[in-house]
């Protein structure tokens, strides 16, 4: 089987950026999740490769990156700390998440829709979208990017990764153009029965919480 075609791997272009919610906040228009590079998908990975990705990443134009404290725990923020020190902090704007107590687990194996009895029955969605990306000549990652980035210009896709070819690929997705009639066959695969629910039940008991305006804040 001939293997699959990917978007030009560029970083060239600087990534463009867009405004994001009501209240003035620009970024870019792809973000950088930071997850995995400490956490969940293996051992953390080596802190000075960490650190150039992310600075590829700020040199890229990307200045939208997400952490929490509980990625490590707490080792994601501090390496985020280290990454932006040397006037780096001040070229980008940080999103975390707090105050999750227990019961989080980013291993993906764990997920409802990847046990066994369901991965095989969504094995034929996934493989109608890389028959598409094959068509568009992307990879399905830079389709599933596409289709974010299409969803309106308030939209701002964070995919993590832990390795520069793969940021520079997720980079190239902004090139991919999708015309309506694909949008609406991409929307017929998600109407698709997809097997399994996406996260655990408890995370639904999660709250989540508006940025008070910026007017209402107060320096000391």
């Amino acid at each position: 089987e001939p293997a699959m075609a990917a978007a030009p791997a560029t970083t060239a272009v600087v990534v463009p950026r867009m405004k994001l919610g009501s209240q003035g906040l620009e970024v870019s228009a792809l973000g950088l999740g930071c997850m995995g590079m400490s956490a969940y998908y293996g051992p953390p990975k080596p802190e000075p490769d960490m650190v150039a990705l992310i600075h590829h990443a700020v040199a890229a134009g990307v200045t939208l990156l997400d952490t929490s404290d509980i990625y490590g725990p707490h080792t994601n923020e501090l390496l985020l700390g280290k990454a932006l020190q040397g006037g780096v902090r001040g070229k980008v704007q940080l999103a975390t998440k707090f105050g999750i107590l227990a019961g989080a687990d980013g291993a993906r194996a764990d997920l409802p829709r990847f046990q066994a009895e369901n991965l095989e029955k969504n094995t034929m969605v996934f493989e109608r979208v890389s028959t598409m990306a094959a068509r568009k000549g992307c990879t399905a990652s830079q389709l599933a990017l596409a289709w974010v980035h299409h969803q309106g210009n308030d939209v701002c896709p964070i995919p993590g990764t832990t390795k520069v070819d793969n940021f520079n690929q997720n980079v190239a997705a902004l090139s991919v153009k999708l015309a309506p009639e694909e949008m609406a066959e991409l929307e017929s695969y998600a109407s698709a029965d997809v097997a399994g629910d996406r996260y655990h039940d408890f995370l639904n008991t999660w709250q989540d919480s508006e940025t008070p305006p910026m007017s209402s804040w107060k320096a000391e």
